[in-house]
């Protein structure tokens, strides 16, 4: 068998990390330990365990011991406003959730697939636009150009983008969200940006659970560079999300909700 010459890509960074809300764990995921602040935030929103970031009092993000020696593990913190700890006893879910994991450790049919949130805002994209929002995501992925083996999710409005990267494409959407609940400064910090106001970009196919944590960010347009799932697509359809998927030079395919593309 040939061995290639050239040297093996680097690899991503991966690490144990516990979000944990007023001292209790709620999950424990494998992240790409970086963004930490966001991702907590972001998590805690998508997951509906908070209403918005006034719901936070202060954040950390801290190195724990890892049983691996000279490899971290992270505790990413939040601490609430008093009397909100109450409602995560409904949604706790302490259990290591893989890379790939978008609803694990939720122990009912009910809890993955609660009541359907609609979409309140309605911008309209242009054909280019969605082109626009891809490149963003593209020029975004500072991390990607280092390893390949790493998803982005993107915020891209008229006003600007905002990218997150992490080796899960949930948690890359978790930290967008926490970035955007920050104030949403784009990348050269100009403008701060509105989900309403443009579309969410992904890296990878289109699963239900992201479907769901876009709806909640409040973005009206999700955009992935693969195919979405069928439940995906039911979900975009009830939650009135338009949803778009093959986003690649020159096409795309849209599977929901066409009346925001203009002609």
């Amino acid at each position: 068998m040939d061995v290639a010459a050239d040297p093996p890509a680097p690899a991503p960074e991966e690490a144990a990390v516990a979000v944990v809300i007023d001292g209790s764990s709620q999950a424990v995921l494998m992240a790409t330990p970086h963004d930490l602040d966001d991702f907590a935030l972001g998590f805690a929103l998508t997951e509906g365990l908070i209403d918005g970031p006034g719901d936070v009092d202060g954040a950390e993000a801290v190195e724990v011991e890892a049983p691996i020696p000279g490899r971290a593990a992270w505790e990413a913190r939040l601490w609430l406003r008093p009397g909100l700890s109450v409602r995560l006893a409904d949604r706790r879910r302490s259990m290591v959730g893989p890379v790939g994991c978008g609803l694990c450790g939720v122990d009912s049919i009910a809890a993955a697939l609660p009541a359907v949130t609609r979409v309140v805002a309605d911008t309209r994209l242009a054909p280019a636009q969605v082109g626009a929002a891809m490149t963003a995501l593209s020029q975004g992925q500072r991390r990607w150009r280092e390893t390949p083996a790493i998803h982005a999710a993107a915020l891209w409005t008229p006003a600007g983008g905002l990218v997150r990267e992490d080796v899960g494409r949930h948690n890359a959407l978790d930290k967008l969200a926490g970035a955007v609940a920050r104030g949403g400064a784009d990348a050269g910090g100009a403008a701060v940006l509105d989900p309403g106001q443009g579309a969410v970009a992904m890296t990878s196919r289109l699963s239900v659970d992201l479907v769901q944590k876009t709806v909640r960010l409040g973005a009206p347009v999700l955009i992935g560079a693969g195919v979405p799932t069928r439940l995906a697509i039911a979900w975009a359809e009830a939650a009135g999300l338009t949803l778009i998927g093959r986003a690649r030079e020159g096409g795309f395919d849209v599977f929901t909700h066409p009346h925001r593309l203009e002609p």
